[in-house]
């Protein structure tokens, strides 16, 4: 018998018992990772689709309009979905402020505490300061600082009136503003418990720096509709919002401002879903491309995967819904063989024209709540996909990793019976050697006896 080496042929022994079982895990883990791997970009996918579909369902609309003011207005303008293509004039009287008040005469030195010291507001709120606490050096005096620290800290301040200590040549002087602008922030300060004295009337002798004002703005232009309110941002007009900046002269022009459909604009928020949804059918089609064996290439691993290919059959299906009686064809958006979208933006105007809420009323908006229109259940079909915890890719995700985690087990099973077959056959013929080693001796010692005689 020809020599051989016992660990040599242990191993390839245990391993020709093992291998059959080894190339299933082997396959298993390939499969599991392919299938992770897919889910990941699949994922990948529908998140951005969807974080698309929010941002087309903002506030501001599908629907654009340009808003410009005429010649050096002091005016900027925005206009959203709501707006109505028009014309509109405005005279600012008067531009909204915020008080400033600022006391001079304070102690120059830390003055003993006195009572409680209120600030109040003209809109009838006010909050109390505790100077005790604000003592933070606790010598039972108060310093300017202190006296501003305790009001930016107040309960009941929550930015109403912001407090600074402001250093000129030397002196330091104490600043109140109000946090908003408008004739009900105008900030006065109740001394009235405070004991006679320097602080008493350091803090009753405030110089008003800026008065608390209303803005007044003429819609139409001088006589015509008065509009009063705390802000310089006006909203009254639908869909429009308007800041002024400055006042006008007496004698100056009203400012115009012209609200215009912007056909640009609107067809670039259309394209933008058009590409959102066409890059993820492509990204669906990668990974449910089907291979060929002729050309030596692969499937991909949602090739023949049921509910992959019910997600892309449900796309198409609701991209051809109708919505208050119009589709996506209405708006010039049509698919080609392959399921491709593309955009014609004339048509699109030409629907817009006759019906201008064609658009808001097929794409509607996403809500957490109850959405509407196209995004509406785009969105909540996907979330029926990336939902935490419950959506499909969680849930399937689950599964690869339980399978994975089994495929594990199931490795160190079959190690561990690799070794225990390993030993088992290097015992063996460890003494199938050994008895092989004594036979040659003892055939050894019957030759030369057969010499001998």
């Amino acid at each position: 018998m020809a020599d051989f080496d016992p660990v040599t042929t242990a191993q390839q022994l245990a391993t020709a018992y093992t291998q059959p079982m080894q190339d299933q895990i082997t396959r298993g883990n390939q499969d599991a990772q392919q299938t992770a791997s897919a889910l990941t970009s699949l994922q990948s996918a529908l998140s951005t689709f969807d974080t698309a579909l929010s941002g087309l369902s903002s506030s501001k609309g599908l629907r654009q309009f340009s808003a410009n003011f005429s010649g050096a207005s002091g005016a900027t303008a925005t206009a959203s979905a709501t707006a109505q293509a028009g014309t509109y004039s405005f005279y600012v009287e008067q531009l909204a402020s915020a008080n400033q008040i600022v006391y001079e005469d304070l102690p120059a030195v830390p003055v003993a505490l006195g009572g409680p010291l209120s600030v109040n507001l003209a809109d009838g709120s006010s909050f109390n300061l505790n100077l005790v606490a604000a003592d933070t050096d606790s010598d039972g005096t108060i310093s300017q600082s202190e006296i501003a620290r305790a009001i930016n800290q107040a309960d009941g301040n929550a930015g109403k009136v912001t407090a600074s200590v402001v250093t000129v040549g030397g002196d330091t002087k104490l600043l109140l503003s109000a946090g908003s602008t408008g004739a009900s922030t105008a900030i006065t300060l109740d001394t009235s418990a405070l004991p006679a004295g320097s602080l008493k009337d350091a803090l009753d002798g405030g110089r008003e720096l800026v008065a608390a004002k209303d803005a007044v703005v003429w819609l139409g232009g001088q006589g015509g509709v008065r509009l009063q309110q705390a802000s310089n941002t006006l909203t009254a007009i639908e869909g429009v919002s308007v800041t002024f900046t400055r006042a006008m002269s007496p004698t100056e022009d009203p400012a115009t401002l012209t609200v215009a459909s912007d056909d640009a604009g609107t067809a670039g928020n259309v394209q933008k879903f058009v590409d959102a949804y066409n890059a993820l059918t492509k990204a669906i089609g990668t990974l449910t491309t089907i291979g060929n064996p002729d050309a030596g290439t692969g499937s991909a691993a949602f090739a023949t995967d049921p509910s992959v290919r019910a997600l892309t059959s449900r796309l198409n299906t609701m991209i051809r819904q109708s919505f208050g009686g119009h589709s996506l064809m209405d708006l010039g958006v049509k698919a080609d063989r392959d399921g491709v979208l593309s955009l014609d933006k004339d048509r699109l105007n030409k629907t817009l024209t006759a019906d201008p809420t064609a658009l808001d009323d097929i794409f509607g908006k996403v809500s957490l709540t109850a959405g509407t229109g196209l995004l509406g259940s785009l969105d909540q079909y996907m979330n029926s996909w990336l939902k935490s915890g419950t959506g499909q890719i969680a849930t399937r995700q689950a599964t690869v990793q339980a399978m994975q985690k089994s495929l594990t087990d199931r490795k160190t099973t079959l190690d561990d019976q690799y070794q225990s077959a390993y030993n088992r056959y290097l015992q063996q013929f460890s003494q199938l050697q050994a008895l092989q080693s004594q036979m040659s001796q003892t055939s050894g010692l019957f030759a030369n006896i057969g010499s001998t005689s």
